[in-house]
């Protein structure tokens, strides 16, 4: 027998937990997030959208809305960007594995949708609009996860 998640999620209800940090970039990632869910047939009121100040915040409000029981599956989306010390390192590192932490802990999946990047050109086209907006994928990622935990679920109960 093989399981593998859906690529639509009617019935499903998401969270996308966003940061305000460079909002320019996480603007586009919210916006490919939100397409790809649309497209995956999960409907505008099943959509919760948290915003939070900046990437480290990620971590601790997923898992707050994550315990909630609301939701099938949280959205991370974030960016951090490269600089002259070691900043970058610090965060960069907190909140992925923060995140990862968050969703083991509370057994709901969470996508990663933080950038990591070296420079702003290269955050400004993986938050572009098109099939490679991070957002995005993050949110098929989701997706595929949300329904798949629904089968699992259903089979634990038959």
């Amino acid at each position: 027998m093989e399981l593998q998640g859906s690529r639509s999620a009617r019935g499903c209800r998401f969270a996308i937990v966003a940061s305000a940090f460079n909002q320019e970039i996480t603007a586009g990632l919210l916006a490919g997030a939100r397409k790809a869910l649309a497209e995956a047939s999960v409907r505008d009121e099943d959509v919760t959208i948290v915003h939070v100040p900046g990437a480290f915040e990620i971590p601790v409000a997923a898992m707050r809305v994550a315990g909630t029981g609301e939701f099938d599956a949280v959205i991370c989306i974030g960016c951090v960007i490269k600089g002259e010390t070691m900043h970058f390192e610090y965060i960069a590192n907190a909140a992925c594995q923060g995140i990862a932490e968050a969703a083991t802990a509370t057994g709901i999946p969470m996508a990663l949708g933080v950038l990591t990047t070296l420079t702003e050109e290269q955050a400004e086209a993986r938050a572009a609009d098109g099939p490679g907006n991070k957002g995005r994928e993050a949110a098929l990622a989701a997706v595929e996860m949300a329904t798949l935990f629904r089968q699992l679920q259903e089979r634990a109960e038959a």
